[in-house]
């Protein structure tokens, strides 16, 4: 039975630069670049060799610890270069794309009339799996392991996040066929989370899942979020975690036997001319697609959201789950006094000489100046105000930074990823790197928990 999903810690950083809900068609050409990094914990061992030919969905590398796990291009075209680092670290795959796209063809397949080994065994093969993720750590789900059930958001409440409702339109059959293969791959339930507000989903009418609606401010669309109020995870279970946008090419590869890794990306931000929606695909050249849309003086290019992407440079490449590239200015000047006198254009949920609060609805154009240095942690009450999970994300931080196993289990590691602390982070006086605290110690588990 589907519940509805309430929370009331949280904030909603609304920013200025929302992308049009219209959509310019690129052109596929250029370079296009994996980078293995983006499958964190993954070691990659290279199949592919400089100056081959390959098609969309042909496998470039798999993964060491399990080679059933294929990584593919997702455009077709010639292998130009493997870039290796220290200690010969595979750091790029770059290939030049044809400008005409051929596919490799893995068969049509029906999932109703498949077993659940058939259906992984052929996610697998595609080079399908990486796309399903799991909690905990936040990694490549191990396909040895079985989920007790499988989490879709289907809304996006960070700042500027793309509109599901929008970018998938015309997309049901594919998220359909999606869901119906996931299903096979649990006892549990498929669930799909959408806005409250949301009246044309695409998710609404879809057979098979579970369907809540969600209210209340970012981070409700984080599926941490949703994982706590509906089936959290407990030592020993694993849940496992698909995109909107990835569920698509799942469902695209089910219906057609194709490998399609194509996705709508929202420009956002505003350093950006005319914030809107693109077509392109993982790896694809920063430039290519900001083409003349962008402000690039003084600018900070983020692939992602502005919490918790990764900031790229316009010689830079679209991260592989990305579906948002963000602009906004650099703060790189500084504020006389800042820290004395009545703030009225930035947004803090403290009440403190800043006055945020008064208008809610108000849009902000903010820059990435972070107001402060970095300094110890002080205890200020305020983390948890945005933090929803039943957790004390302090302590938790701190035994994560210390590294104490014992009491990281014991305080809800298992429930986290490092995009849950990515508001935390943003309000911290001590300018603490908490997302990277957290990877860090996920890292660690994983290495000696397993």
């Amino acid at each position: 039975m589907s519940k509805d999903i309430r929370i009331k810690k949280g904030l909603d950083i609304k920013l200025v630069g929302e992308a049009e809900q219209s959509t310019v068609e690129l052109s596929i050409g250029g370079v296009y670049v994996i980078k293995p990094d983006n499958f964190h914990g993954i070691i990659p061992k290279i199949v592919a060799k400089v100056g081959t030919e390959v098609k969309a969905g042909d496998t470039l590398f798999y993964s060491k610890s399990d080679e059933r796990i294929l990584f593919p291009s997702p455009v077709s075209g010639k292998i130009e270069e493997i870039v290796r680092g220290e200690r010969r670290k595979v750091l790029e795959i770059r290939i030049l794309a044809n400008a005409t796209q051929e596919q490799t063809d893995f068969g049509k397949k029906e999932a109703s009339k498949m077993s659940s080994e058939e259906v992984k065994s052929y996610l697998l093969s595609s080079g399908c799996w990486p796309f399903v993720k799991q909690r905990p750590y936040d990694v490549v789900a191990n396909p040895n392991q079985a989920p007790k059930a499988i989490f879709v958001s289907g809304y996006g409440s960070a700042p500027l996040a793309a509109d599901y409702d929008y970018a998938l339109r015309g997309k049901e059959a594919e998220l359909q066929a999606a869901v119906a293969a996931l299903g096979k791959l649990t006892e549990g339930s498929v669930h799909v989370s959408i806005s409250e507000n949301a009246t044309i989903s695409p998710f609404a009418d879809l057979k098979g899942i579970e369907l809540h609606r969600l209210y209340g401010p970012h981070p409700i669309g984080n599926v941490s979020t949703q994982i706590g109020q509906i089936n959290p995870i407990n030592k020993g279970e694993v849940v496992w975690v698909v995109s909107p946008q990835d569920l698509v090419v799942i469902g695209e590869l089910f219906l057609t036997g194709k490998f399609n890794a194509k996705r709508t990306l929202a420009l956002t931000g505003s350093q950006f001319s005319k914030p809107t929606y693109v077509t392109a695909y993982p790896g694809a050249a920063i430039k290519n697609i900001v083409t003349d849309n962008l402000n690039a003086e003084n600018t900070r290019i983020i692939s992602g959201n502005v919490l918790s992407g990764t900031q790229v440079s316009l010689e830079g490449s679209l991260g592989y789950y990305d579906n948002q590239i963000t602009a906004i200015p650099e703060g790189n000047d500084y504020e006389l006094f800042g820290w004395t006198k009545p703030v009225f254009n930035k947004v803090s949920p403290s009440r403190a000489l800043t006055f945020s609060w008064l208008n809610p609805k108000k849009k902000y154009n903010l820059t990435t100046n972070t107001n402060g240095e970095h300094r110890g942690f002080v205890v200020t009450g305020s983390y948890e105000e945005v933090f929803p999970l039943d957790m004390y994300p302090m302590q938790l931080l701190k035994a994560f930074l210390y590294k104490d196993l014992d009491e990281m289990e014991a305080l809800g590691a298992y429930e986290v990823a490092p995009e849950d602390f990515a508001l935390t982070e943003f309000i911290c006086v001590s300018k603490q790197p908490h997302q990277q605290i957290i990877r860090e110690g996920l890292d660690l588990m994983i290495e000696e928990i397993g």
